[in-house]
């Protein structure tokens, strides 16, 4: 297992043993855990991520930490958009669709005033961070 394996699988533990709720960096905020198929190689992934509430939907945002490059789970969302993500208890199926332009810049900024590090990390690469927005489509589990 990789570092970032690692790092992910506890997070993933303490999110489903606490209710979605965990501590360390992510303390406090809102976390959901996306379940993606990977574009290449057909395996299931499950990935960590903050998310703004909008509605119904919930926004999540390709940052990886300002690194120059999109992450795994992005590629991942383009090739097969039907994903389930775990909030809290509860697990929906949902659709992925990447939001450009205008609203991209409003979610993404309503991201950076709720979490400031989102601002560093767009500051931090010359790429615009993607902003995805998972439409859940299937019922609560």
């Amino acid at each position: 297992m990789s570092g970032e394996t690692d790092y992910n699988a506890v997070i993933v533990a303490e999110f489903r043993a606490n209710h979605g709720k965990v501590g360390g960096a992510f303390e406090g905020a809102p976390l959901l855990l996306l379940h993606n198929t990977g574009a290449r190689s057909g395996r299931r992934y499950v990935k960590p991520l903050m998310y703004l509430p909008d509605g119904d939907r919930y926004v999540v945002f390709a940052s990886k930490g300002g690194a120059p490059e999109n992450p795994a789970w992005y590629h991942n969302l383009l090739a097969n958009p039907e994903a389930e993500i775990e909030v809290g208890d509860d697990t929906f199926t949902v659709r992925a669709e990447e939001v450009t332009g205008a609203e991209r810049d409003r979610k993404y900024a309503e991201q950076a005033a709720a979490w400031p590090g989102f601002a560093a990390y767009q500051q931090k690469t010359e790429r615009t961070i993607p902003v995805v927005v998972l439409t859940p489509v299937g019922p609560v589990r």
